[in-house]
């Protein structure tokens, strides 16, 4: 600590570090972790303590760490309101690529072994970092908005489906841009690998990861985080529909972009396919519990919240909060109160009752009146 050793002790995932010195109040100070180990898949669903981490492949290891995992493979204060900038160096075995958060500052062969190092310079939360390995297509260049774009894709998935991994992440970002406010970080891209076993995305931070080629509508769901999620992160997880409402709301708006349905029509299809006594309705979207922070109804009902919330304000004021939201709380972190307010002000209406209807009250809403 401050470049001298300190007593330290662990129980568990936690360390306490005593320092030599007092620490003065307000003062910046350093401290420096050596570990080492093997890290190991936690499995089981995505809840706390039992999540996936660190997942072999054939070729190498696909990391994903939502909510708590980052802590499996490198110390760390393991919640979403405690960002950093990161400097991830990979050392692989030879012939295989380690890709990592922000841009790549080097890259080169020595002996067996390939070393490659990444930089993420702006603020990140633990769950965001990834160091995935293996054996990668590598597409490089710039969006046509001008963003530079990284999208690594394992050959053997090259063929699988219809989608331009590429082409839809430069799409996306350069659409989102002008939706949610500018791109908040220096490189957009993918990595896509060869991992049916994890069964899910994840909006790794610069770079989301795809365990196989999903569909257009996930690539534009993951990149949308970058804006909701990532740069605004929450509170506390349980404010987790301000990344996954927002995220599926962007699913219904890129729909309307491509003049396919309307996000009013998205709205009235899910929200008409779950009968009243569906358990769906049953889980309070903006506090949900341990075991249900990942259920669909906090993803599809904090989507419809958005879209309530649309039509009540009219398209004028909601196109103005979603970049002030972004540009407000950018690399920051923020919570359901916050977005309350900032609707209101933008709007000059009160918006209470929407949002305890849509979000803490459980049961089926009515629709709301024309």
């Amino acid at each position: 600590m401050n470049g001298r050793r300190a007593r330290f002790t662990r129980d568990g995932d936690e360390i306490v570090i005593t320092p030599r010195d007092a620490l003065r109040k307000g003062k910046d100070f350093t401290v420096a972790v050596t570990y080492g180990g093997v890290p190991e898949p936690l499995g089981g669903p995505i809840v706390f303590g039992s999540n996936y981490g660190w997942m072999k492949t054939t070729d190498g290891v696909f990391v994903a760490c939502e909510p708590n995992a980052a802590s499996t493979w490198f110390p760390s204060s393991d919640h979403p309101d405690d960002k950093a900038t990161y400097d991830i160096r990979i050392k692989a075995p030879k012939g295989l690529t380690g890709v990592s958060n922000g841009r790549l500052v080097s890259t080169y062969d020595k002996g067996d072994s390939t070393y490659t190092h990444w930089r993420e310079t702006k603020p990140m939360a633990t769950y965001l970092a990834t160091a995935t390995i293996g054996k990668f297509d590598v597409k490089t260049g710039t969006t046509p908005g001008g963003t530079p774009i990284y999208v690594a894709i394992d050959p053997v998935l090259a063929n699988s489906n219809n989608v331009d991994v590429y082409a839809v992440t430069a799409a996306a970002t350069d659409y989102w841009s002008e939706v949610f406010g500018p791109y908040p970080f220096e490189e957009t891209g993918a990595i896509v690998d060869d991992m049916p076993e994890a069964g899910f995305s994840l909006e790794v931070q610069t770079k989301p990861v795809y365990s196989a080629v999903r569909s257009e509508t996930t690539i534009v769901h993951e990149l949308a985080h970058q804006w909701f999620g990532d740069s605004v992160s929450v509170e506390r997880w349980k404010d987790i529909w301000l990344n996954e409402g927002f995220a599926t709301y962007a699913q219904w708006l890129w729909a309307e972009h491509q003049g396919t349905r309307s996000a009013h029509d998205s709205f009235l299809a899910g929200y008409n396919a779950r009968p009243a006594d569906a358990p769906f309705w049953q889980i309070t979207v903006g506090d949900p519990q341990r075991d249900t922070m990942f259920a669909s109804a906090v993803y599809q009902r904090g989507a419809m919240t958005l879209q309530v919330l649309r039509e009540r304000i009219g398209d004028a004021a909601f196109f103005k909060l979603l970049p002030a939201w972004t540009k407000i709380h950018r690399y920051g972190n923020a919570n359901t109160a916050d977005f309350v307010r900032l609707a209101e002000k933008i709007s000059g209406q009160q918006l209470d009752d929407l949002f305890q209807t849509w979000l803490f009250t459980t049961g089926k809403p009515a629709l709301p009146t024309p």
